[in-house]
This record gives C-alpha cells, sequence and structure tokens, in this order.
C-alpha cells in the first residue's frame, strides 16, 4: 500500500501536481496513521512520526512522489465580528476560556456552532453570522513544538 509520510504546507507546493483529493472535517484531519482513500480512488496509509493537524490545502507526499491534496469539508459554523480589534480580543478570551477550537481570520473568528457559547457571545456583544466553511482552528500552544511535519 502506498503511503504519505510527509506533510506539505499549504502554499509551499502547486496543488496541480494532486493526482487526488482526500475530504475530511476538522476533527478527522487531526491524524497520525489511517488509511484514507481519495476522491479519484488513490488509497493510502496516512502514516505520520506524530498526530498531526492537517490543514486545508495541504498536501500529503506519497512514498511514490505523488500528491494528495487535502480539503476542509464544510462544517456547520458560527463566525463572529466585533466592533473593534479590543472587543473581538475579549471575545477571543472568553472563548478559549472555555477550551473552544477557534479560527482566527483577521478581523473575524470562526466556532462550531454551539448554543451556549454563541448565547455567551451575543451577550458580550458579538456580531454572530452562521455560515458552513472548512474549518481550520488554531493549534494548540504546544502543537507548535511539534510543528516540524510542514516542509
Amino acid at each position: 500500500m502506498r503511503r504519505a509520510r510527509q506533510v506539505k504546507a499549504a502554499g509551499a507546493w502547486n496543488t496541480a501536481d494532486a493526482v487526488d483529493c482526500v475530504a475530511l472535517d476538522a476533527q478527522d484531519r487531526h491524524r497520525r496513521r489511517i488509511v484514507l482513500t481519495g476522491e479519484r480512488g488513490t488509497t493510502f496509509m496516512l502514516d505520520l512520526p506524530r498526530a498531526t493537524a492537517l490543514r486545508d490545502g495541504d498536501g500529503l507526499l506519497l512514498d511514490d512522489g505523488a500528491m494528495v491534496r487535502v480539503a476542509g469539508n464544510p462544517e456547520p459554523l458560527v463566525e463572529i465580528t466585533a466592533a473593534d480589534a479590543h472587543a473581538l480580543a475579549r471575545f477571543a478570551w472568553h472563548i478559549g476560556n472555555r477550551h473552544v477550537d477557534v479560527q482566527v481570520l483577521g478581523d473575524r473568528l470562526r466556532i462550531r456552532r454551539d448554543h451556549v457559547i454563541e448565547d455567551m457571545l451575543r451577550g458580550l456583544g458579538a456580531a454572530l453570522h452562521s455560515i458552513e466553511a472548512p474549518f481550520d482552528p488554531e493549534p494548540g500552544a504546544y502543537d507548535h513544538l511539534h510543528d516540524d511535519h510542514h516542509v
């Protein structure tokens, strides 16, 4: 069976070179070892040295030199905006204080739908918009200590 032992970060490889694509939600993209089958039928073993958060647009380098693109499946999310940077930082702090995964997009935040967290944010003055989009949450602080898989 073909194996993928290396991840190329999104933007660090030519996506036109991809022979296939695996589409996964954020939770399923945090992997070390699993058999995957791409949309075009390419079956391979993801075999990384440690569990890795694969990002939308990353490439998986197969042992024969072929590349498989990682795509984030759309998920039900809420996008959070604020009147100013200070308010957005407050919202981010409250989200993090509850250990909720968050994606930071400049002047917006994204989280998975959660009515309790959404009610809290509305109470703090956040503007919330329900969307469906790929979710790429921030890795934990300690995950960066081992972020050598993106070459």
